[in-house]
């Protein structure tokens, strides 16, 4: 019987991972690649073992992290130079780099990721044929749903068991003293404060989750309506909906956001649009400017890369694209509130709190952890959880080093 997430785990196989006998011919050559990351790396470096069992600090050319890593083949090497983070993952699945702390070396990365350049990221024919291996997994309207149960289908059971009690999957904004489910909470109320509801009002949430948003919201005597292309989640939102006796004024539809067609005071939408996919930016846009009246608010929070290197980022699929989110996409946040401010949204109060989000996923490591320990993870095999772990791990690193960044804003529509 096949282990479950066997689908994330074999989602390579349409992609370029650099390995094979081309790799194992080209990895001598490779080894001056080593050369390269010495120069390139110009804040923090490496204290890299090679597969001769030579030692070499790489970088440290001004203050910074300072990862240990363990090479042990310069195929490793191969598969980051050809086929950037997507090799690189499949270099650790194989076991041919290792480090006691892998967070550290994502942090770097993304830290000297302008001057990095192109050495850790796919290249040529390899760029070119996961590229070409993303686009089939774009977010079309028919496309979307299977991208959705990929991910959060895994099971509510699987997330319940290393998500806090509010099943709060997104960054959480922390204050002195909150444990996770407290700085989810705050997080949530932050956003619904930008809306600005009053009892009666109608609220549209683009992307629901399990409901966290909807069922607070309407304890603010709001009128909720959720939309989510999961099951799984609208099965879970519904039954506590119900527990908490709102099902009168929250509703859950398994719809999907380019088919609603109703008026609103307000839209929520929290870290869904990185789902949505850079061809889909205007759809999701007019989708949230046909859904407000004039002068109603819309509040989102959104995961952006830096803009320098979005051209980069989106002319291949990376780690997280092939393994984990099919079809996803980072924002590239002056082109997005472009958009918006083109459709009659302002873009406006922004927040960042990208750090929070870092220790969110190192919170999040940590209860998977202790969840697999205490056996509440059923089904799910050893390469999955070193699966899981290296996202958590590898998005930790991104948001530590500041090319990633999380944000609330706020959209009013003009009124006219």
């Amino acid at each position: 019987m096949a282990s479950r997430g066997a689908h994330l785990l074999n989602a390579d196989r349409t992609f370029v991972t650099g390995g094979g006998l081309l790799g194992r011919l080209a990895a001598p050559p490779f080894a001056r690649m080593v050369d390269q990351l010495h120069e390139r790396l110009r804040q923090g470096g490496i204290h890299a073992t090679l597969p001769s069992g030579d030692q070499r600090n790489l970088g440290f050319h001004a203050p910074g992290p300072e990862p240990v890593v363990h090479l042990h083949s310069w195929l490793a090497l191969v598969r980051l130079a050809t086929s950037g983070s997507v090799g690189w993952y499949k270099a650790w699945e194989r076991g041919e780099w290792s480090s006691p702390d892998p967070v550290p070396l994502f942090e770097l990365f993304m830290l000297n990721a302008a001057s990095l350049g192109g050495t850790a990221r796919a290249k040529g024919p390899f760029r070119l044929v996961n590229w070409l291996a993303h686009q089939w997994r774009d977010n079309g309207p028919g496309q979307a749903r299977e991208n959705i149960a990929a991910h959060y289908d895994l099971g509510n059971d699987f997330y319940a068991a290393w998500l806090d009690p509010t099943m709060t999957y997104s960054a959480a904004r922390f204050a002195a003293g909150d444990d996770l489910q407290a700085a989810q909470l705050r997080k949530v109320h932050l956003l619904l404060d930008r809306l600005k509801l009053k009892p009666g009002d109608r609220l549209l949430e683009i992307g629901c989750g399990w409901g966290t948003l909807a069922i607070e919201a309407a304890r603010r005597g709001v009128t909720v309506t959720g939309l989510t292309l999961s099951t799984e989640q609208k099965d879970w939102a519904e039954r506590r909906i119900a527990e908490e006796g709102l099902s009168d004024c929250v509703a859950i539809r398994l719809q999907d956001y380019r088919e609603h067609r109703q008026t609103y005071d307000a839209v929520a939408s929290v870290e869904m649009v990185e789902a949505v996919g850079q061809r889909w930016w205007p759809a999701y846009l007019d989708a949230i400017a046909g859904a407000l009246r004039p002068g109603g608010r819309a509040a989102l929070q959104f995961i952006a890369i830096r803009p320098e290197l979005f051209d980069r980022y989106a002319a291949s699929a990376d780690f997280i694209q092939t393994y984990i989110f099919p079809g996803g996409m980072l924002l590239h946040e002056p082109r997005f509130a472009a958009l918006a401010v083109e459709r009659g949204l302002s873009w406006v109060e922004r927040d960042g709190f990208g750090l929070d989000y870092a220790e969110t996923l190192r919170l999040w490591r940590e209860r998977y952890d202790g969840a697999e320990r205490a056996g509440r993870l059923d089904g799910f095999d050893e390469r999955f959880h070193q699966l899981w772990r290296y996202y958590l791990m590898y998005c930790e690193g991104g948001f530590r080093g500041h090319g990633i960044d999380v944000a609330q804003v706020t959209m009013v529509k003009e009124s006219q």
